[in-house]
């Protein structure tokens, strides 16, 4: 299963559980697959959250067969420094600061600061010191909240 279709088996369980699925990595290595959740909740995900989801995403995965084979199941708190990747979460993290890694560079760099003005258009657009940037989700490597800067 790719990340996608595990995200589409996790969605009921994850709306029950008032739960967010912020990122989902699987991670092939030395012969051994790690899949990392990255899930919130409002108010903050807890510790206890997280073994509760753990058992539940781990007995869901298991019943339906995902994966063949055995994998390492990682459950935690995107930090105060989450990525944001979904449209939604541009308009939702809308003025706060934020940091834009692309895969190619733009106007000479490719690491930017700044503020997040939000998503339009299929693209994002970020303030960095008084100039406004924009940038189209397939240009973006990573975007993530900067919870050290000022805004």
């Amino acid at each position: 299963m790719d990340t996608t279709q595990i995200e589409q088996l996790l969605a009921p369980l994850l709306t029950q559980e008032s739960a967010e699925l912020v990122d989902l990595q699987i991670i092939q290595e030395r012969g051994s697959r790690t899949l990392r959740f990255f899930l919130d909740k409002p108010g903050g995900i807890t510790l206890d959250d997280c073994e509760h989801l753990s058992n539940r995403i781990g007995a869901l995965l298991d019943e339906s067969n995902a994966f063949s084979g055995s994998y390492v199941l990682e459950v935690s708190s995107p930090g105060l420094d989450r990525v944001i990747k979904k449209a939604a979460d541009f308009e939702r993290f809308k003025g706060k600061a934020v940091q834009v890694r692309l895969k190619l560079a733009q106007d000479g760099q490719r690491n930017f600061k700044g503020t997040l003005l939000g998503f339009s258009e299929g693209k994002v657009a970020v303030e960095c010191e008084g100039t406004r940037y924009e940038f189209s989700l397939a240009l973006i490597a990573e975007t993530r909240l900067d919870y050290r800067a000022e805004v």
